[in-house]
């Protein structure tokens, strides 16, 4: 269930569903209340009481529901209502159906020892929260009230996991089908706490009609295009990957990315250095074949002479100018040469600096499919015009930068997002803060060009990476520094190639 549906999209789903039946719409109201109520009565038994606050549309709909099982298991139950349903809604028959008398939501104070079970407003909600709503989420937060939120917590965008106006922070969101992307992106991520996803009656075909483009990222994801070495391989046939060193001042980062690329699988690794850092990167090598590459030409005569298949430009490479134009020199001669190049790192503000230069080189006859691995900074700089659009979703912001650049871009963060120039897109929800340390973003790069250079597809071969890497990290946890990454990732891979 890694498909992600946008608040459009899941109602796309609920229309197909009771349009193909066999439940209407209150059937699936009810099916979604029912759900709600069993995991409060599973999870919450010490609850004394809850306090169901009911907005007027579907989100308060099944909270009627949920109000109505609870109070017929036994749970003493306060109704809060925001207005009352319109008539002749299926929100309207389950508020009739209860039989619980709804008193007005500005009056709203936490029963002391209840849970709360919010379901004013679910992932479709499209303005800011104000008046009685908004101070029913300032009691909560006051009162530190558990929260239970149905779909979403209230003040929560369904397609962009921002806080319109205010929001509240739940313990646990039941959400039905499948997750959307605000369970995912953050704020909205650590605002659901614990999200369960119910299943309420419809049908996984539905999807073959809506064709979401946007997915969770697991290994269910990517893990068919996952390498799996034949049993007769060599070196190279597992793929190649050229790493290009900084100066002698500068060489670990490359370093930790040739590891990197190695741990991934990748067969044989080369960094190519320049000449004043052989010596340095010398004493630091043994499973890394060192080459010497102090231009673009060089570094061309060496993927002639080896056929890589991935090349990682950036880590540790040096803002100077003149290392701008290596740059820009070495991904216009890796056309025809190269099948795949990740420009992480110093390689971004060299882009940022020559955009159209080095968009025009990535659009040229035979270049390589480029991976670019921004943070936000560096998307900031890269593509100013769409960091500036406020109120686009990371999703769609990393979307248009990869059809802008004909790229696949990890825009990377809490949030990681994955997209791909033909705007499919995925979240990642399994960081930990721990990644948050110098050096871990070359680890990535490499751990990206190991999987490309094994025939990985750019797309699944990114979003393998940062799944890896991120679950690398959580493992791991505290103290957590770069050159760990690469040796975490053992037990991982064998847990992938050994599952079915």
């Amino acid at each position: 269930m890694h498909e992600l549906l946008t608040p459009q999209e899941m109602a796309e789903a609920d229309r197909l569903a009771i349009e193909a039946g066999p439940f209407d719409g209150m059937g699936l109201m009810r099916h979604a209340g029912s759900a709600v109520a069993a995991l409060v009565l599973e999870r919450y038994p010490e609850a004394k009481a809850a306090d169901v606050l009911c907005g007027p549309g579907n989100n308060g709909g099944d909270g009627y529901v949920v109000a109505k099982l609870l109070r017929e298991a036994g749970m003493p139950v306060r109704l809060w209502a925001l207005g009352k349903p319109k008539q002749g809604t299926d929100a309207a028959t389950a508020a009739d159906e209860c039989p619980i008398g709804a008193v007005p939501l500005a009056g709203f104070s936490p029963t002391q020892g209840s849970i709360v079970i919010d379901a004013l407003f679910g992932a479709g909600l499209s303005k800011a929260i104000e008046g009685e709503a908004a101070k029913a989420i300032e009691v909560c937060a006051a009162a530190g009230s558990t929260v239970i939120s149905v779909d979403l917590p209230s003040g929560v965008s369904g397609e962009t996991g921002q806080v319109l106006g205010t929001a509240f922070k739940a313990e646990l969101t039941v959400t039905f089908f499948r997750k959307k992307p605000g369970h995912l992106l953050q704020p909205g991520r650590e605002l659901c706490g614990d999200t369960s996803i119910a299943q309420i009656g419809i049908r996984r075909q539905v999807l073959d009609t809506i064709r979401p483009a946007c997915f969770e990222n697991t290994p269910a994801l990517w893990g068919r295009e996952f390498p799996q070495p034949a049993t007769d391989t060599h070196k190279y046939a597992r793929g190649h990957v050229g790493v290009v060193s900084g100066g002698i001042s500068s060489t670990g980062a490359a370093r930790l990315t040739a590891i990197a690329a190695a741990r991934a699988g990748a067969g044989a690794v080369t960094l190519l250095s320049p000449r004043s850092a052989l010596a340095v990167n010398a004493a630091h090598l043994t499973s890394i074949i060192l080459r010497k590459a102090d231009s673009p030409e060089e570094v061309a005569e060496w993927l002639d002479e080896r056929g890589p298949g991935a090349l990682v430009l950036g880590p540790g490479l040096g803002l100077q100018e003149s290392v701008g134009d290596f740059a820009l020199g070495l991904v216009t001669a890796s056309a025809g040469r190269v099948r795949h190049i990740v420009l992480d790192a110093d390689a971004l503000t060299h882009l940022s600096r020559r955009r159209d230069e080095f968009l025009l080189a990535f659009q040229a006859k035979n270049a390589p499919q480029v991976v670019l691995t921004p943070h936000e900074g560096e998307f900031a700089r890269v593509f100013p015009e769409l960091a500036r659009d406020r109120n686009a979703s990371k999703v769609d912001r990393a979307r248009k930068a990869a059809a802008l650049a004909g790229a696949t871009v990890i825009l990377k963060g809490p949030d990681t997002v994955i997209a791909a120039a033909d705007g499919r897109a995925a979240i990642n929800a399994n960081a930990a803060p721990w990644l948050a340390t110098a050096g871990s973003g070359d680890v990535l790069a490499g751990i990206t060009a190991g999987f490309l250079a094994q025939g990985m597809p750019s797309f699944e071969a990114a979003s393998a990476a940062v799944w890896l890497h991120a679950e690398a990290g959580s493992r791991f946890g505290p103290g957590l520094i770069a050159e760990d990454i690469p040796g975490l990732l053992l037990p991982l891979l064998r847990d992938l190639l050994d599952s079915p």
